[in-house]
């Protein structure tokens, strides 16, 4: 009986090939992702093995105003910079940020590759801040409109 799609082995993981990403607002925001939830069908939570490199952004420091994400630490050292305070991060420390919560970015300020396992909703809908940028980001299916923060009126 051979091993069902649902089940990646640690020996599956390591074959897998590693996509590289650069953050489209942060060229330092070099991420190196095993899709994990992709390679198990997973169609509505994105899981991603990430590796940043020494000196990398895990993306543009940001916030989702409808989606949740989480990272899980698994080795390596850095720093989460959440609501603009400063924190260290190391193996088995975890980060949740709820739908409208802290803008937040990891850093890996380490000698080591920093390894996490980040997970997130995938709405068909979201809002997403760049508050250093002053940007928003509007997302609808495959259409994402960004906009300058002083260019959104209320209605």
């Amino acid at each position: 009986m051979g091993t069902p799609k649902q089940l990646l082995k640690a020996a599956d993981i390591e074959a897998m090939t590693t996509v590289v990403n650069v953050h489209p607002l942060n060229p330092n925001g070099i991420r190196h992702r095993k899709s994990l939830g992709d390679a198990t069908g997973l169609s509505q939570i994105g899981v991603h093995r990430i590796e940043l490199m020494p000196g990398h952004d895990s993306s543009e420091y940001h916030r989702h105003l409808y989606e949740e994400e989480c990272v899980y630490v698994l080795s390596g050292e850095g720093t989460a910079l959440i609501d603009d305070m400063p924190h260290a991060v190391g193996p088995g420390d975890f980060l949740g940020f709820a739908h409208n919560g802290p803008a937040h970015v990891l850093t890996n300020h380490g000698s080591e590759p920093l390894v996490l396992l980040v997970m997130g909703q995938r709405l068909a809908q979201d809002v997403c801040d760049y508050p250093h940028r002053q940007l928003r980001l509007y997302v609808n299916g495959e259409q994402e409109d960004l906009v300058d923060f002083g260019a959104i009126r209320p209605g």
